[in-house]
């Protein structure tokens, strides 16, 4: 197999291992467990279903873990066509997963503060469920601030994809599409998060430009006939 085909399909299955692992802890184990403006019934679900939610952190780290990874494979199929947007789509990427990384302490202290413990027995019980809350919701502000992160990364990525000869222009294009839209719903979250809810549902039509360029990588690769031949 071609190098960089190989690459492009690599970059495609580490792609599609993030979508998974984000549709489990970003949407499936918060809606099982989280009851908005409930603190006391939040917390009854997160004890009855404490694996889940533990496996939900570890599900945001391995993912956290794994777009690390699909940066790393990303500049390496991308680095010849230009190397300063490649390296500004990966310092994107590590700067995400920084904040990824730190915003689990939130989930953390939930769990820890649901749970009680000795050293909270200062606190009643009403008290902590209230604490664990507020944490979970810090989680969620960690989420929205990072929203523009993954924005961000999106734009030096959809350049390269434009200006590469291997790779489709249009899912170039609508990667950029996909940036913008990303930040348009993350600032709507930092700002005005009463219309959050209604921006989503006027970008969710771009966002799939990422599930386009991770079909395109896993299925078709990089077409590799288009590559400059090395003279």
């Amino acid at each position: 197999m071609h190098p960089t085909l190989k690459a492009a399909r690599i970059a495609g299955v580490t792609y599609l291992v993030i979508v998974l692992t984000g549709l489990f802890s970003l949407m499936y184990v918060p809606g099982k467990v989280i009851v908005r403006s409930d603190a006391t019934a939040t917390a009854g679900n997160v004890l009855a279903h404490e694996m889940l939610f533990r496996l939900g952190i570890v599900g945001n780290l391995l993912g956290t873990v794994v777009f690390i990874c699909l940066g790393i494979a990303l500049y390496r199929l991308l680095r010849d066509v230009s190397l300063t947007q490649a390296w500004l789509m990966l310092s994107f990427v590590l700067v995400s997963s920084a904040v990824a990384f730190v915003d689990e302490v939130n989930n953390l202290a939930a769990l820890i503060l649901f749970r009680g413990g000795d050293f909270l027995t200062v606190f009643d019980q009403t008290q902590r469920n209230a604490l664990g809350m507020l944490f979970l919701r810090l989680h969620g502000q960690g989420i929205v601030i990072n929203e523009i992160f993954w924005g961000l990364w999106l734009l030096p990525f959809g350049v390269l994809v434009y200006q590469s000869r291997f790779l489709p222009r249009i899912l170039g294009a609508w990667l950029v599409l996909n940036c913008f839209a990303w930040l348009a719903f993350g600032i709507a979250g930092l700002l005005w998060p009463q219309y959050s809810q209604t921006v989503y549902h006027i970008i969710s039509p771009v966002l799939v430009g990422e599930m386009a360029i991770m079909l395109w990588l896993l299925i078709r690769g990089a077409n590799v006939k288009r590559l400059p031949v090395a003279s």
